[in-house]
């Protein structure tokens, strides 16, 4: 696994996020109807904002994972909870594997993603807020740290509200079996943000 970030563009990334944000297993994501055209308009408010950016995360060159950055104070979680200078939003979707799933693909996914935002300057705490229902993103959260925080109600969705200290994930990080030094990581390129 090599993974390395590039900025998401809208309108040409869009035929392949709408191959991956359609399907089933991203239920979750809000998108299973969405049209090509939806997801261009919705990445290109993403991108537009200031406040919310997206990237795609690539293994070995090739696509592999959507991510988004967001300030929670801009956010409707400001409404929620008493957001905290050094506070990140962060949403993750992992592609569907094209020769079926691999033991320990996601987790790596979410260190990558999570190796990134804490080596970003100011960045104390990372936030999550998935769907209340999504059991399997709760538990990929708390193996790498995060420390749900209860269910909050969002304009979307009855969210559960996570918290992740660059502390917590790096003690959770040491469990982890394919545990790495942070000198391996994949730097993130010139030009990409996270």
């Amino acid at each position: 696994m090599n993974f390395t970030f590039r900025c998401l563009d809208a309108q040409a990334d869009a035929p392949l996020l709408h191959s991956w944000v359609t399907r089933p297993y991203a239920a979750f994501w809000g998108m299973l109807s969405a049209s090509v055209e939806d997801v261009v308009d919705e990445y290109t408010t993403i991108q537009a904002s200031g406040h919310h950016h997206a990237l795609l995360g690539l293994d070995d060159g090739v696509p592999a994972f959507l991510m988004e950055e967001y300030l929670p104070a801009s956010s409707p979680l400001d409404a929620v909870y008493p957001v905290l200078p050094g506070d990140l939003g962060m949403h993750l979707l992992v592609a569907p594997p094209s020769n079926g799933p691999v033991a320990g693909y996601t987790t790596a996914v979410m260190d990558a993603v999570l190796g990134g935002l804490f080596a970003k300057p100011g960045v104390d705490r990372v936030v999550v807020e998935p769907d209340a229902r999504n059991t399997r993103i709760h538990a990929l959260n708390a193996r790498l740290g995060f420390q749900p925080a209860g269910v909050v109600t969002l304009p979307d969705k009855d969210a559960l509200l996570s918290f992740c200290s660059r502390d917590d994930y790096l003690a959770a990080r040491e469990a982890l079996p394919f545990s790495t030094p942070e000198s391996t990581r994949t730097p993130v390129p010139q030009g990409a943000s996270l």
